[in-house]
């Protein structure tokens, strides 16, 4: 069988679409590969957003952000028709009753009022950490696979929550500390921690540790340091890491470290405390990876 990929006449894989005649026809000596061609796009035309939205047939593709994966139904609250002309009256109240009668519906049963408060939270803290869609996804299925295990029971909803957010920035490769968690959180550091474990144990999470070098940019973007200074202290880690220097020390203390020495390597001189608040670890901390890094790894730093 041809492959359709690939033009019969030349062997070109130069082929263009044109959608006016339906045909996909090659770039290099012209041949009509394929006409007639379905064109799987909406039979109408869009001029603008709204317009777009109000001849669309379909909704919001689903996502695991909402506890019924945005698969139920929902009545606008605005109270106009299907031309946009006001309702009122015997109507307008009508519509209230069954707009309430929908919210009830929608959450009918302790398991999903669970996982409606769940996911708000998760929103709530995502958007405050400014984190991307793809890390609240991530981090709404490990909280699904929990309640499906039953590792939440008896245990904190926003416990968990934070848990599976912190495991979801990790696994993402956006890491964050399990301060920054906290403090959007409504739970302690440790109860964080302890919700992790427990999490991780249930789940099966083989997560490796996190690496101080993807804190670099982050840390780099709060000091307001230069592309270059950030790449010196991404240099200076990966031959830490060569060397094993980094083992059994904490990542966030290694990247304000080197942060801190390529500042002074490159000329943007940054006091220690001020790498310190941006890291959320102590000017003792700072000093002492500060130390290890230039020792061991003989950098002579202008004084």
């Amino acid at each position: 069988m041809a492959d359709k990929n690939i033009c019969p006449v030349c062997g070109s894989d130069k082929l263009f679409y044109d959608p006016r005649r339906g045909e996909i026809v090659c770039s290099v000596c012209g041949y009509v590969v394929q006409q007639n061609v379905i064109d799987e796009g909406p039979e109408w035309r869009a001029f603008d957003p709204d317009q777009r939205t109000k001849r669309a047939r379909t909704g919001a593709p689903m996502t695991l952000m909402i506890h019924d994966k945005g698969l139920s139904t929902d009545i606008d609250w605005r109270d106009r028709d299907i031309h946009g002309n006001q309702i009122t009256g015997m109507y307008r109240t009508k519509m209230r009753r069954l707009r309430m009668w929908q919210r009830r519906m929608r959450i009918n049963d302790a398991a999903e009022r669970n996982l409606a408060f769940a996911l708000s939270e998760l929103d709530r803290m995502a958007a405050q950490m400014m984190l991307p869609r793809r890390v609240k996804e991530v981090a709404a299925s490990l909280y699904r696979k929990a309640v499906m295990k039953k590792l939440i029971r008896g245990r904190s909803i926003e416990g968990m929550v934070s848990a599976a957010l912190y495991a979801a920035c990790r696994m993402e490769g956006i890491p964050r500390t399990l301060d920054e968690i906290a403090a959007v959180s409504k739970v302690t550091k440790k109860e964080i921690g302890r919700s992790y474990r427990f999490l991780a144990r249930g789940l099966g999470l083989n997560l490796r540790p996190t690496s101080p070098i993807e804190y670099i940019d982050r840390f780099g973007d709060s000091l307001d340091v230069s592309q270059r200074t950030k790449k010196r202290a991404k240099e200076i880690l990966q031959e830490a890491i060569k060397r094993g220097i980094t083992s059994g020390k904490g990542p966030t203390g290694l990247a304000a470290a080197a942060l801190y020495v390529a500042s002074l390597l490159e000329g943007e001189k940054k006091t220690q405390r001020e790498v310190a608040e941006v890291a959320h670890v102590t000017e003792v901390t700072v000093r002492n990876r500060y130390k290890e890094l230039v020792e061991k790894l003989g950098i002579n730093v202008p004084i």
